[in-house]
């Protein structure tokens, strides 16, 4: 967890699950650092497995790299070191995704096809579950994206785009649910 805890190396990350492979060099502008960082931050995340080697392109010189899977998800160990690192990434997944929907909102929606508006939307849902039931949702949920997130790029439906699914499971706090704190 703390490997993907550092804005460069979720931006590197993302940037390849979602464009495919490409170079430290090609990644290096969309991230915010050199090729030199870019390429060390590359080293680390795969060290734990996050990205590896993809085919090598025409220039046998540049490294290219990909994601090894088009997203992930982590679950807070039980240990304090563990709970400590899962708290940093969840930390900085929040900083990284901040923005998006304001970027949305003012730069993606205004120039969508109708269709594609009218099925944009968000929701904000409050229920009183136990961890035990959130669990189950947060598992329900990721089966019914699994066959889209694992379709081959070939198996796509004409006309398909992408689309971001941002999913926050924000449990209230004791005194939240007593009324104490608005």
């Amino acid at each position: 967890m703390r490997a993907l805890a550092h804005p460069v190396r979720l931006a590197v990350l993302e940037r390849l699950q979602r464009h495919g492979p490409a170079t430290a060099t090609q990644l290096s502008p969309h991230v915010g650092a050199t090729p030199s960082v870019t390429s060390w931050h590359l080293r680390h995340l795969a060290g734990f497995g996050l990205v590896r080697d993809a085919e090598p392109g025409t220039d046998r010189r540049a490294r290219r790299w990909e994601a090894v899977a088009r997203g992930f998800r982590f679950e807070v160990p039980e240990d304090e070191e563990g709970r400590s690192a899962a708290r940093v990434l969840s930390r900085e997944m929040f900083l990284h995704s901040a923005d998006l929907p304001h970027r949305w909102v003012t730069q993606t929606e205004p120039g969508l096809d109708p269709e594609w508006r009218r099925l944009a939307g968000l929701a904000n849902t409050r229920v009183v579950v136990s961890a035990e039931e959130l669990a189950d949702i947060e598992n329900a949920i990721e089966s019914v994206l699994a066959p889209y997130i694992t379709r081959d790029p070939a198996d796509r439906p004409s006309g398909a785009r992408g689309v971001r699914l941002l999913r926050y499971h924000l449990p209230e706090s004791a005194q939240e649910q007593t009324g104490e704190i608005v």
